[in-house]
C-alpha cells in the first residue's frame, strides 16, 4: 500500500493548502497590475502620441448645436421655372404627339382659361384631363374654382365665398290664417287664428283694442298687435259693385317678422281664405363643401346665419324663402351688399 493510500487525510489538506495560497498570489498580482495600468502614461515620440483625449471630440458638441438651427429649403428657379427640390423641373408631354414636350412657360396654356404659370406658381399638377375639375386642397372647390376667385388652391383654409357651394334643397312651409271679426266698440275686434289643426280665438267678451297685442296663449301667443283699421270702397267681383269694407291693419311680432303689417278686411268670406291665407317659411340647406356635403341644416326667412352654420359671423340674410327658390343678401368684406338668387335643387351662385 502506497504511502498516500496510508496518509490520505494529509495529502488533501496539503493540497488544499497549496490551491488557496496560489490564488492568493493570483489576487495580489491583479490588484498590482490595476495600479500599474491605470497609473501608466501613453508612451511615444510625438505629442499627440501622448494625449489620452478623443480625437476630434469637441465636435460633438458642435453637431449637437447644429440640430436647434433651423433649416429651410427654399425652391429655386431656373429662370423662370420653379425647380423642384428633389426632381427637377417637371417636364410633360402631348399625348398627342409624346416626341413634343410641353413647354409650361412659353407654351400654350394646357387648360383653356388657366394659364400655365398657376399651375407652376402653386404646384399643381396640370397633367390630368380633368385638372380644372379636381380639387388638390380637398375643401370643396375645384381648381377652377379657386382660380375663378383668386384663392390659393393648395390651402384648405383660403376658398370662395362659401355661398357659392350652398344648395337650396326645399321649404318647409306652415300655412296660418288670421280672421278679425266684428268691430266693437271703440274699435276693438275679435280674431281667431288657426294653424294646422290648432285654433286661437279672442271672443266678443274680450275683444282686442287698438295697440293691444294678442293671443294669450297656443301657437299665437302674443304674436299680433292691433294697430286699428279704416274703411274704404272697394269692388265686389261677385256683384259688381262697390261696397264698404273694413280693413283691419296688423303687426307681426314674431322675432324673424317684426315690424310687417298686414291688412285684412273684417270678416271676410270663407271663399277668400286661400287668398288671404300666409306662411312662415322655413329653408332647407346643405354646404358643399369643407366635408359637410349632404348635411341638412335649416334656416327661416328674414333671419341672418352663418356659413358654416356654427361660425360666430353671420353675414347672410335669408331676404325670401319660396317653395321654388330662395333669395339671400351677403354683405362682402367691401362692404358691398349682394344679393343671390338660388333656385331648388340648384347650387349658390357661380363664384365672383
Amino acid at each position: 500500500m502506497s504511502w498516500i493510500l496510508k496518509n490520505y487525510e494529509k495529502a488533501s489538506v496539503g493540497t488544499a493548502v497549496l490551491l488557496a495560497a496560489g490564488l492568493a498570489y493570483t489576487g495580489w498580482s491583479k490588484l498590482v497590475s490595476v495600479e500599474s495600468d491605470f497609473g501608466s502614461k501613453p508612451a511615444g515620440s510625438k505629442p499627440e502620441q501622448r494625449d489620452p483625449s478623443v480625437k476630434s471630440a469637441d465636435l460633438v458638441a458642435k453637431a449637437t448645436s447644429s440640430f436647434q438651427l433651423k433649416r429651410e429649403w427654399k425652391k429655386a428657379k431656373d429662370e423662370r421655372r420653379p425647380v423642384d427640390l428633389f426632381t427637377g423641373v417637371a417636364l410633360f408631354v402631348n399625348k398627342n404627339d409624346q416626341e413634343k414636350p410641353v413647354d409650361l412657360i412659353e407654351g400654350a396654356p394646357v387648360h383653356e382659361g388657366i394659364p400655365n404659370s398657376w399651375w407652376l406658381e402653386y404646384s399643381i399638377d396640370p397633367g390630368f384631363g380633368d385638372s380644372p375639375l379636381r380639387d388638390a386642397d380637398e375643401d370643396g372647390f375645384s381648381n377652377k374654382d379657386e382660380y375663378t376667385a383668386k384663392t390659393d388652391p393648395s390651402n384648405g383654409k383660403d376658398f370662395p365665398a362659401l355661398i357659392t357651394k350652398l344648395t337650396f334643397i326645399g321649404d318647409e312651409s306652415v300655412q296660418w290664417l288670421l280672421r278679425p271679426g266684428f268691430e266693437s266698440a271703440g274699435g276693438s275686434f275679435t280674431f281667431t287664428f288657426g294653424v294646422g289643426k290648432e285654433r286661437n280665438k279672442v271672443g266678443a267678451a274680450n275683444p282686442v283694442p287698438p295697440g293691444g297685442i294678442f293671443f294669450e296663449k297656443g301657437a299665437a301667443m302674443g304674436r299680433f298687435k292691433l294697430l286699428g283699421s279704416e274703411k274704404r270702397k272697394v269692388m265686389n267681383e261677385a256683384t259688381q259693385a262697390e261696397e264698404e269694407v273694413t280693413f283691419v291693419k296688423i303687426e307681426d311680432q314674431k322675432p324673424n317678422k317684426k315690424g310687417m303689417v298686414y291688412e285684412i278686411p273684417a270678416s271676410f268670406r270663407a271663399a277668400e281664405q286661400r287668398r288671404l291665407a300666409r306662411f312662415d317659411r322655413t329653408a332647407v340647406l346643405s354646404l358643399e363643401a369643407l366635408g359637410l356635403a349632404g348635411q341638412e341644416f335649416r334656416v327661416e326667412e328674414n333671419t341672418s346665419f352663418a356659413l358654416p352654420l356654427g361660425d360666430g359671423k353671420k353675414p347672410y340674410m335669408m331676404k325670401e324663402v319660396a317653395p321654388e327658390r330662395i333669395v339671400i343678401e351677403f354683405t362682402g368684406e367691401d362692404g358691398k351688399v349682394q344679393t343671390h338668387e338660388i333656385i331648388k335643387g340648384a347650387t349658390g351662385p357661380a363664384a365672383p
